[in-house]
């Protein structure tokens, strides 16, 4: 079991390139299991974890809906925003500057195979960093992600969350608002949920909240979670 994870902070980068990348990280995990199974070898596998942040894209899960993106190709460009169908689960979500995107490439071998409890851990990791800027989020039934004021008339989302496994390897992962324009997520139907409102760090607390320390808190919860060491 190898529980180090290599970090990488890619800073602003294009989202078909970061995904490009992934889909490189991911392919070398899973080329290294299936050499272990099929020649009975002991190569250990590695781990990644991508901090990013992608200039304005909407991306749409596989088992999404079209018609939640309520923009078409003239106002998509009109807004400096591109547009990208993709591999992993959920529906239609939005990234751009100021939120923080996470992307944990990991074999989930070298922890424990549920997906179920990884995608908890990340909404715990979320919780637990958002609860020390004293800020009560919370999961919402049947909704992957993580909320506030659940069950109430102002629930609304702060993470959204999606993610790719095979082989038990993991990509695509959670987006936190910190200091997200939330004006882009009116373009949508955010994870295809009607009448639900999104909502970011620093809307919440009413000032720009530096990103570095949200991403100091939030690798201190992850490895504490997942047992791991970053390096």
């Amino acid at each position: 079991m190898n529980k180090q994870i290599e970090l990488q902070d890619l800073g602003l980068k294009d989202y078909k390139q970061t995904w490009d990348y992934q889909e490189q990280l991911f392919k070398g995990i899973v080329d290294a299991k299936i050499k272990n199974r099929r020649e009975n070898t002991n190569l250990k596998t590695n781990n990644y974890f991508l901090f990013v942040e992608h200039p304005h894209v909407y991306t749409l899960g596989k088992s999404g809906d079209l018609s939640n993106l309520l923009l078409n190709e003239q106002q998509l460009t009109e807004k400096g925003a591109t547009f990208y169908k993709i591999n992993r689960g959920g529906d239609i979500t939005y990234h751009g500057p100021g939120q923080i995107v996470g992307y944990p490439i990991l074999d989930l071998d070298n922890f424990f195979t549920d997906i179920h409890k990884y995608l908890r851990f990340l909404e715990e990791m979320i919780i637990l960093t958002l609860a020390e800027y004293g800020i009560k989020a919370e999961r919402s039934p049947g909704e992957t992600g993580v909320w506030l004021d659940v069950g109430t008339p102002f629930a609304r989302k702060i993470c959204a969350m999606g993610v790719r496994a095979s082989r038990w390897v993991t990509m695509h992962g959670f987006a936190l608002n910190v200091n997200a324009d939330l004006g882009y997520f009116d373009n949508i139907i955010p994870c295809g949920i009607r009448g639900k409102a999104v909502t970011s760090l620093h809307v919440e607390l009413g000032k720009t909240i530096d990103e570095t320390k949200v991403k100091e808190k939030l690798l201190k919860h992850f490895s504490t979670l997942f047992e791991a060491e970053f390096f």
